[in-house]
């Protein structure tokens, strides 16, 4: 074993429900003493929302690391990138004092084009009541390309004959589809090329070779943060298929999201909110369609940080945490929101689901499946409202600190962090990561 591999550390932090459940705010929290910050998979579909001296800081691109002084941050190449949105959320940081010279894309991730969302709004109008419920902003299509191997690359941006030959070939494909299948408007592919030349020369000075730049760092014995994007249910094999993302939010999607081995990561820290929320389309065992649900929406603020759409609530779902654990080899959970559930009389944790008169604790692949499935919960007595102050697990009311045990014990896993509040400094902490 070389020098230096030995120390290091490789931390994920990926979601374990349906996405939404504060991944940010903790990469933000384990930012602080990491040495570099990689975003691995999805694009500006994604949200993280980090709250740091009352200054709210909405990122969808730009992973949470940014909000530190020169910390390296990465955009690996298993992410989609739409250059005009990645320029916004950087002028925008920019008028709010962040410096973003130390930001990084990957030479070979995919670029988002103008006719990828065209397609995208085209598919999902096309769906009627089948909506997937995507935001099109161009991803799912844009992760078809780079399938199909017609996509085009940030290393493409660096050769302006390349970028608007390859341009001027795949919106002239597009426009088939666009203008004879769905009877839309052409798209201006030279409107485009003149677009798309003026983002690379923005562009170059980001773009690097980021998998030799993470491996190293992992050589020298770096600490690296694994952010990812959405969560374990909307993965694109173990999601509720198919209404899932494009990509792999899971740990097994880090790998060929960044460029490196399994031996860089050390722990995975599954964030898991108190209670279950979903955007769009799909099954919901636990949804509350009830005063309760939304009053959980309105005190936990459900509403997408990309879209703004109202989030479906419902009660915290051990099966669905269960099956992320498994999948992504979970070491270490951080429990969000904690605070959006003070003040309910019960609160209630699905153990099992009863489908057809049989309990079973492992989440079925079927949606047909799924819907037949009905929960089978324990209850809980809720807990003050106010947690905001408390930064030791000891001085957690006894209701809190027993419905975080009673998660402990049936996954097997400790609860290392919990979420009392939406700042940075909101959290206990009950384990040194590093």
């Amino acid at each position: 074993m070389q020098e230096g591999y030995g120390n290091m550390a490789g931390i994920l932090v990926c979601g374990a429900q349906w996405g939404d459940e504060g991944k940010g705010r903790f990469v933000d929290f384990l930012a602080k003493e990491s040495d570099m910050v990689i975003r691995f998979q999805g694009g500006n579909n994604a949200g993280h929302t980090v709250i740091v001296d009352g200054v709210t800081y909405k990122l969808h691109l730009i992973p949470s690391g940014i909000l530190y002084e020169d910390k390296p941050c990465i955009i690996g190449n298993g992410v989609v990138v739409d250059p005009g949105a990645f320029l916004d959320e950087i002028e925008g940081l920019k008028k709010s004092g962040i410096d973003t010279g130390s930001l990084h894309i990957s030479d070979r991730a995919h670029v988002v084009m103008p006719y990828h969302r065209e397609l995208d709004g085209i598919y999902e109008d096309s769906l009627g009541d089948k909506k997937i419920g995507t935001t099109k902003k161009g991803i799912g299509p844009a992760y078809t390309d780079k399938t199909a191997r017609v996509g085009i690359r940030f290393c493409d941006m660096l050769d302006k004959e390349r970028l608007a030959k390859l341009i001027k070939e795949q919106t002239a494909a597009k426009n088939e589809i666009i203008t004879k299948i769905y009877k839309k408007p052409l798209l201006d592919a030279d409107k485009i090329v003149e677009e798309y030349l003026g983002y690379a020369e923005k562009l170059k000075p980001y773009i690097k070779d980021t998998s030799l730049m993470i491996y190293e760092a992992y050589k020298a014995g770096k600490t690296l943060l694994f952010e990812g994007a959405q969560g374990m249910l909307l993965d694109l094999d173990y999601g509720t298929y198919p209404y899932v993302t494009s990509s792999h939010p899971t740990a097994g999607g880090v790998f060929s999201g960044v460029g490196i081995g399994a031996r860089a990561l050390t722990e995975v820290v599954g964030v898991v909110k108190s209670y279950t929320t979903r955007v769009g389309a799909g099954p919901f065992v636990t949804e509350l369609i009830d005063e309760t649900g939304d009053l959980i929406r309105e005190k936990g603020h459900e509403y997408g940080t990309t879209t703004g759409r109202p989030r479906r609530c419902g009660w915290l779902d051990l099966v669905i945490i269960g099956f992320a654990a498994r999948i992504n080899g979970i070491t270490s959970i951080a429990l969000s929101r904690m605070d959006t559930l003070g003040g309910i009389d019960k609160v209630k944790v699905c153990v099992g689901y009863d489908f057809n008169e049989t309990i079973i604790k492992n989440y079925p692949a079927s949606l047909s499946d799924l819907e037949k499935c009905k929960p089978i919960y324990e209850e809980f007595e809720g807990w003050d409202e106010n947690l905001s102050e408390i930064r030791e697990f000891d001085k957690l009311p006894s209701a809190a600190q027993k419905y975080i045990k009673f998660i402990e014990d049936y996954l097997e896993i400790p609860v290392d962090m919990v979420g009392v509040g939406p700042n940075r400094e909101e959290c206990i902490l009950r384990k040194d990561y590093f």
